[in-house]
């Protein structure tokens, strides 16, 4: 272990995946459930989604604790055609149902050239790079999306009625590394204002707006009735397209599925309660696989995907700017770095995981 600045300490991957496995399975996983659990959040925390890796677990657990998550779900398709699904995720965690659901949609894919799954009666599912790249080792495109807590207002509203709901394409190449666009439809994720908030520090303008509907920099405005806004941040910089994106993420992932869309997405906080009268069962997330050889030879997709990337990457920089990056590329080199020297946490993750480990009587050996 290795102090790199203050409060922010280095951790092994395969010892934090392993305290991952192991709080799951004294949470009421099953082995292999506790197994596919950590492999998602430990893709976050490689990835540098650090909001999204452990520092999620105490979340998770207490939405285990108070009884609107199951730890042992009964996943299953409950409406199906050969290129399609819908799957209920019987109120379990998405880091569950998600790979359960890009499974059946790259089989459907395999089939009968593509596959689109639903889910619904599910939970956080974690990040969304992690469900899509699982497409690539078939020579698939994957796509991955879902709905969230409705903490986003609206192009010209100061009602909370989206989540940041992300989205993610991942498509194959051949000697290059994988297109991967991984995001939220929104100016900045909530775990982004959760690190803010833990470091103390403001955020920039544009990401967020008051109860009012006035610019803000305060990380905890969500809390004080404020709202994220879209990508775009306003009207003149383009916000419609990030509602738009966002609004077609809410009805693909929840109209389409039979869960919670728009401000009845249950919020991810334990503390609040799903509002009354809900319109359908949990969040909701959609996946897709897209066989490469249904529309042309792999090999020849891959080749030209290559000479895609080389192009884009060779493009003329602006001054001050070294290279034009393809998406994936930041994710990709912080993975390799936290692979070799280890995964950075705060202090204030690292006493909860210590107090959880404690209360799970689980060794904390670092």
């Amino acid at each position: 272990m290795e102090e790199t600045q203050t409060n922010v300490r280095l951790y092994a991957f395969e010892k934090l995946r392993e305290l991952a496995a192991n709080i799951l399975l004294k949470a009421g996983f099953t082995p292999e459930d506790a197994r596919v659990g950590s492999n998602v959040l430990l893709a976050a925390d490689l990835r540098g989604i650090d909001s999204h890796g452990v520092a999620r677990i105490p979340g998770y657990l207490r939405l285990l604790e108070a009884g609107r998550a199951n730890a042992t779900p009964d996943i299953k398709i409950v409406h199906e055609t050969p290129g399609t699904g819908v799957v209920d995720g019987d109120k379990g965690l998405g880091l569950l149902s998600g790979p359960y659901a890009m499974k059946l949609a790259m089989e459907k894919a395999g089939n009968v050239g593509t596959g689109w799954v639903a889910v619904r009666n599910s939970n956080h599912f974690g990040i969304a790079a992690y469900h899509a790249m699982m497409a690539l080792e078939e020579d698939m495109i994957g796509v991955a999306m879902t709905n969230a807590s409705p903490i986003v207002s609206p192009t010209f509203s100061k009602s909370r009625l989206l989540g940041t709901n992300p989205i993610c394409f991942a498509i194959p190449a051949g000697k290059q590394p994988p297109f991967v666009m991984d995001m939220a439809t929104t100016t900045a994720a909530n775990g982004k204002l959760e690190i803010l908030q833990r470091k103390n520090e403001k955020a920039p303008l544009g990401w967020m707006q008051d109860k009012e509907g006035r610019p803000t920099d305060d990380p905890c405005i969500i809390s004080k009735g404020g709202a994220l806004l879209p990508l775009g941040g306003d009207r003149i910089h383009g916000s419609h397209k990030g509602y738009g994106l966002g609004a077609v993420v809410d009805i693909l992932s929840g109209v389409l599925s039979g869960a919670n869309y728009g401000p009845w997405v249950p919020p991810f906080v334990a503390f609040l309660n799903p509002l009354d009268n809900l319109v359908g069962e949990g969040i909701g997330h959609f996946f897709g696989a897209i066989r490469v050889d249904a529309f042309r030879s792999a090999d020849e997709f891959k080749k030209h995907m290559d000479n895609w990337i080389t192009t884009f990457r060779k493009a003329d920089t602006i001054p001050g700017e070294k290279e034009v990056l393809i998406p994936g590329d930041p994710e990709r080199i912080t993975e390799e770095k936290r692979r070799k020297n280890g995964i950075p946490l705060l202090d204030p993750v690292v006493e909860n995981l210590k107090k959880i480990a404690n209360d799970f009587d689980i060794p904390f050996s670092f």
